[in-house]
């Protein structure tokens, strides 16, 4: 059965009237095929089929006998030219509104000659997010963590070891092989288990070098690759480059909590585990909903942190956003709140103009408290998207 996810599907609606095409992109398995199949009055042509790819050996041809119609082009990255039939439907064919899915950016493959700048629209679909998990039979945050936000492995009702370490396998085999030059399997899929594993941890390529059998230079490369393909996001420092202040090393998150957990051997959540996990989660939740990479953390050489930071050009402000799982507005006492607040000052001390946020997965009503002079505005995930979103 299919399971309709409206903002998903509002997206490629609203995507759908600025463009007629649209790439949509995501992990293997984060539910893109089934995702594109829930859309009403939409034809699906699989490029893994033999079949399908001779049909679109003529693309002309293929694109009149489409006109007006909404069409999936589902694993494009199949074909010999694949942006060669999607340059053709946004110059020539308007009428025809495609989806075309595939596990990267558009122009991380090789085969893709063209990246389609200024003719299409670009959806990244993520993990689960969580206003989606009642939609998917289960509002259980510690399930989400442990079991990930990919829909097959979310809905089971035991830990599905055995289909992580086939996603893996599936991973290099259909995704790294097909649209990268990687020569060196043991190396690459460690490097990725133990990327996945180290979630949130700031990252130094020579560490990986040693376990990896490569050269640094390559541990960079299998970086880029594991970005350009959404299974590990790096997340780059903050700085108007003040000596106080880290510049260079990115910290590093796995793409979901439950490969993460996978990759770590956890069977179970414990307490101390909430907290990189909820930064997880709300990581993709701005990764989804704001559709943006666009996010940096904060750190300077005393120790001093801010989870995630967002710079808004256009008036020069920085929003600060703190992650914790559990606050309780009856238990925030002055001495809680001067620990709370301890990393935000030292962040407003030198970038002064901008939000303080502290979001929670047991807010029900946004608060705020003042410390000092800072005033910080205690929010839910859905109250955090609203406020970034303005």
């Amino acid at each position: 059965m299919l399971i309709k996810r409206p903002f998903w599907e509002q997206m490629i609606e609203q995507a759908w009237k600025e463009k007629n095409i649209i790439w949509l992109m995501g992990v293997r398995r984060v539910g893109k095929t089934s995702l594109c199949r829930s859309i009403s009055n939409i034809e699906y042509f699989d490029c893994e089929k033999p079949r399908v790819r001779q049909l679109l050996i003529d693309p002309e041809g293929f694109l009149e006998s489409q006109n007006g119609k909404r069409i999936v082009l589902d694993e494009i990255h199949r074909l010999d030219n694949p942006s060669e039939i999607l340059k053709i439907a946004a110059d020539h064919y308007p009428e025809v509104k495609i989806i075309a899915t595939g596990s990267s950016t558009l122009g991380a493959s090789v085969k893709f000659k063209d990246t389609l700048v200024g003719r299409k629209r670009e959806i990244w679909l993520t993990p689960i997010l969580l206003h989606e998990m009642a939609d998917f039979g289960n509002q259980d945050i510690r399930h989400r963590f442990l079991f990930g936000g990919l829909p097959y492995f979310f809905v089971q009702k035991q830990i599905p070891e055995t289909d992580f370490k086939e996603w893996i396998d599936g991973y290099w085999a259909k995704d790294i092989q097909e649209l990268f030059k990687v020569e060196k399997r043991y190396s690459f899929q460690k490097f990725a288990e133990l990327l996945l594993s180290y979630n949130g941890g700031q990252f130094e390529a020579s560490k990986f070098t040693v376990p990896c059998e490569v050269v640094r230079q390559t541990v960079v490369n299998y970086l880029d690759i594991l970005e350009e393909t959404f299974v590990v996001h790096a997340i780059r420092p903050y700085s108007s480059h003040k000596a106080t202040e880290i510049i260079k090393a990115p910290k590093v998150y796995g793409f979901d909590s439950g490969f993460a957990c996978y990759s770590k051997g956890w069977q179970e959540i414990r307490q101390e585990d909430l907290g990189i996990l909820w930064e997880q989660i709300v990581l993709n939740e701005i990764n989804g909903r704001l559709q943006t990479r666009d996010i940096q953390y904060w750190r300077d050489k005393k120790g001093h942190e801010i989870d995630f930071v967002l710079h808004n050009k256009f008036n020069n402000s920085v929003t600060a956003i703190e992650c914790k799982f559990s606050i309780s507005q009856l238990d925030l006492t002055e001495l809680n709140l001067a620990s709370i607040a301890k990393n935000i000052q030292a962040f407003r001390n030198s970038y002064p103009k901008g939000i303080n946020l502290v979001v929670a997965n047991d807010i029900d009503i946004a608060f705020e408290r003042r410390y000092k002079d800072l005033i910080i505005l205690f929010v839910n995930p859905n109250d955090l998207i609203k406020k970034l979103s303005f």
